[in-house]
């Protein structure tokens, strides 16, 4: 009797919301499809994987692609490569928005606010080949704007684009510049959120705006700095393969070479199609963990973190 009725307020529902579900049914389908389906396919990282003859006729050969993943000293440098590009891009890029942000905020004319927005977004809208064409059309020796400078100034010039030195200041500048402005939409929305109020008070109270900043502004977007930086660690192996293989180049490959590229390498190109998805999944396990343990941190100190 329990479970009729259960049944039939069930169907009610589901008569009452079915716009709702209808509505949901695109992004539902899209993530078993694309998201969810393709996992079955980790099963490979276990196997002597050979195309034609399947999953299922493959030959099943435990940790062995696991083990030579942590022994190759090639895979080792890629790792650490990642990793450095990785704190890089913590270090320079994760700031960047926020500061973005706190200055937009301080800025009174609305006509100036948005065209500043329009101007710091619009990289964003740009692929990442035609990001690192303009570098390339702007750092290149034969015409380069920026070579050109260094020549009329009398400085000798440098080769940007083929310099190992060069690859991750110019990769982080390049980061910078497409989502830097992108990444201020969800602070500007967290901080037009503060209770106009509190500025007022704090004014009377002879708080300038560089207080009002530190005592206003930052705590209360502190939760959504603290949840962004959750979620940016979880890609600590994860920076892209587009950008990095579009300005790698063999010059600068030892420092260049990242996971993603390794894999589509290993992967598309040599045909290694066990030891590429090992590779990946290993990466995945570090991202899972990463967030795990950022979250716990950011709850020991008092946050709510993303669950």
């Amino acid at each position: 009797m329990g479970t009729t009725h259960a049944g039939s307020e069930l169907g009610r529902r589901l008569r009452r919301n079915i716009w709702l579900y209808v509505m949901i049914l695109p992004g539902l389908l899209y993530f078993l499809i694309f998201k969810y389906a393709p996992m079955l396919g980790l099963a490979i990282a276990f196997q002597d994987f050979k195309p034609f003859k399947g999953i299922a006729g493959s030959e099943w050969v435990g940790f062995k692609h696991f083990n030579r993943l942590f022994t190759e000293l090639d895979f080792l440098n890629i790792l650490s490569n990642t990793l450095i590009l990785f704190g890089l891009n913590l270090l320079f890029y994760f700031p960047v928005p926020i500061l973005l942000a706190l200055m937009l905020n301080e800025v009174r004319s609305s006509g100036f606010k948005r065209l500043f927005q329009s101007l710091i977004y619009l990289p964003h809208f740009m692929s990442w080949v035609i990001i690192v064409s303009i570098s390339y059309v702007m750092l290149t020796m034969d015409g380069g704007i920026v070579n050109s400078v260094l020549g009329a100034l009398g400085l000798e010039k440098v080769n940007f684009l083929l310099s190992s030195e060069w690859f991750r200041p110019t990769y982080i500048i390049q980061v910078i510049w497409r989502e830097a402005g992108w990444g201020t939409i969800i602070y500007l929305a967290a901080i037009a959120a503060i209770d106009p109020q509190q500025y007022e008070a704090a004014r009377m109270d002879g708080a300038g705006r560089l207080r009002q900043i530190w005592h206003i502004t930052l705590p209360a977007v502190r939760s959504v700095i603290i949840v962004l930086f959750i979620l940016k660690v979880g890609d600590v192996l994860e920076l892209g393969f587009e950008h990095v293989y579009l300005l790698l180049n063999s010059m600068n490959r030892e420092v260049a070479e990242i996971i993603d590229t390794y894999v589509y390498t290993a992967g598309l190109k040599q045909g290694k199609f066990s030891y590429s998805t090992a590779v990946g999944l290993f990466k995945s396990f570090v991202g899972l963990i990463m967030v795990i343990a950022a979250n716990k941190l950011s709850k020991r100190f008092g946050e709510d973190g993303i669950y």
